[in-house]
């Protein structure tokens, strides 16, 4: 599978400064800016930095940033599932992850990360694609935003339904472990029956258990 690409772009106006909003960056174009120092999500900012920059040489991933000048505050990574996980499993070209997305404090409630996910989608290469993402209630910001778990997915769930991810059921063990976990899909317009039958049994792999 080529794994075609098409660049967009939006300015997001915000109280703290306008935003481009811009996406898949090229490694080349993302070595140009600097990355927010409270982009700590997953690690130091810098190490987070170095592994975007090296998800960004993959051939399937997509990289798309909200940046004020020349400062990234916020990013969505796509790639191909860790083969450590169930979803790839079935090796499917067509199966992408959205795998991260974070956004600086200081610009947080101001629908960047929506906007992000919007731009994502403009890419009409999407379609060709069955997009998953995995929430777990431990990776979110609680603390920071003073949500409980329950407020906190179900603004989660909002900002995933503007790229067009909804809500499907899964029986794998670690979305199961707790309620508020979820898995959220985008099945594109030209995916294949095939596909998505393959993409059924990764959801479900004991449903004929007893």
């Amino acid at each position: 599978m080529i794994h075609n690409k098409v660049y967009h772009a939006k300015t997001l106006k915000t109280p703290k400064g306008t935003l481009i909003i811009e996406g898949p960056v090229s490694p080349r174009n993302l070595e140009l800016y600097q990355f927010h120092e409270d982009l700590t999500a997953f690690r130091p900012a810098q190490q987070q930095y170095k592994a975007v920059l090296e998800i960004s040489k993959l051939p399937e991933a997509r990289i798309i940033i909200a940046r004020h000048q020349d400062v990234i505050v916020g990013y969505i990574t796509y790639l191909h599932p860790d083969p450590l996980e169930r979803w790839s499993e079935a090796n499917m070209e067509n199966l992408i992850e959205l795998g991260a997305v974070e956004v600086v404090p200081a610009f947080r409630g101001f629908s960047v990360g929506k906007n992000m996910l919007q731009v994502s989608m403009l890419d009409d290469y999407m379609e060709d694609y069955i997009i998953i993402t995995t929430e777990y209630y431990w990776h979110w910001d609680l603390k920071g935003t003073g949500l409980n778990v329950w407020e906190y997915r179900k603004v989660m769930e909002k900002m995933m339904n503007a790229g067009g991810l909804e809500w499907m059921a899964t029986d794998e063990p670690e979305i199961c472990s707790h309620p508020a976990n979820c898995l959220m899909v985008r099945i594109g317009k030209r995916v294949n029956q095939d596909s998505i039958e393959a993409f059924d049994k990764l959801r479900f792999k004991n449903r004929f258990m007893y």
